[in-house]
């Protein structure tokens, strides 16, 4: 490898490293092998609880550190060894609740972190099939929340499950000054809005910083590649930030573009910095 100013590579999972088949290509195989045969640290930044992750990454994946629930936590992924976790107080929780119940939306409550692919969720009509799926999906970990009693523990995070209507995610998310509001596409059917709800200062962006800080990386030296709205602000901090080419228009407009996931993109990214 020659000389690259390039520390940290970041990258989401879903649409951007894995492909269509949910597959690493073997090209993007090889880059993470070599980026780590010469030091660089490579992370990926998902949306996913560290559960959610495994179903498709096996332990032996050949990354440093996985930063998980849209930054509400990281591991150190080789000893597997949480770094931190962050919270949304029960009473913010509970202010929540009530204000989703009174609007007649589909939400999910996670747990705290390590356990936070459990959840209780309020269901308020059966025509939403993208939250009817998700919960099928995780029937085992799940069970309904009874609105009028009250929610007494701390949540990793509240997942509302919105129609493609960004006009009612901007109008809901304004309900929630005091949060942290990212917006997602659904992975289950790629085109349901996700509203994920976390503590004020949670993002990939915030897992990214921490990181940084504790492993002596100068933000210069970073570079993103993502796909989806929730890698906005992963992608504004990094200086070197790429988008897939199968990202939304509008997004595609504001970041470099690279091949899509399913041409390898992460390599094309990783190969416009790094010669490896």
């Amino acid at each position: 490898m020659s000389f690259s100013p390039i520390k940290m590579v970041v990258t989401d999972l879903d649409g951007t490293l894995l492909n269509s088949d949910e597959m690493v290509s073997h090209s993007d195989m090889q880059t993470l092998k070599k980026l780590g045969e010469n030091g660089v640290i490579r992370v990926i930044a998902t949306g996913r609880s560290p559960y959610s992750f495994s179903k498709v990454i096996p332990q032996d994946f050949p990354i440093d550190y996985l930063i998980f629930s849209s930054g509400a936590g990281a591991i150190e992924w080789k000893e597997n060894r949480i770094l931190y976790t962050t919270q949304i107080d029960s009473k913010e929780v509970q202010g929540v609740v009530e204000e989703l119940v009174a609007h007649k939306v589909d939400f999910m409550v996670h747990e705290p972190i390590p356990t936070n692919h459990r959840f209780l969720y309020h269901q308020s009509s059966n025509t939403n099939l993208d939250f009817i799926r998700r919960v099928q999906l995780y029937s085992q970990y799940c069970q309904p929340y009874i609105p009028g009693i009250a929610y007494n523990s701390n949540a990793t995070q509240i997942l509302v499950v919105l129609p493609c209507d960004v006009e009612w995610f901007e109008v809901l998310k304004e309900k929630f000054p005091n949060l942290k509001v990212i917006r997602a596409t659904s992975p289950l059917d790629g085109h349901s809005i996700w509203m994920e709800i976390f503590r004020s200062d949670v993002s990939k962006a915030y897992g990214i910083k921490w990181l940084c800080q504790n492993l002596a990386i100068k933000q210069n030296e970073l570079m993103a590649i993502g796909n989806d709205y929730n890698d906005m602000d992963m992608l504004n901090y990094t200086p070197h930030s790429f988008m897939v080419n199968n990202a939304p228009d509008e997004l595609k407009r504001q970041f470099r573009v690279v091949r899509s996931n399913n041409e390898s993109g992460f390599s094309d990214a990783v190969g416009r910095m790094i010669k490896i």
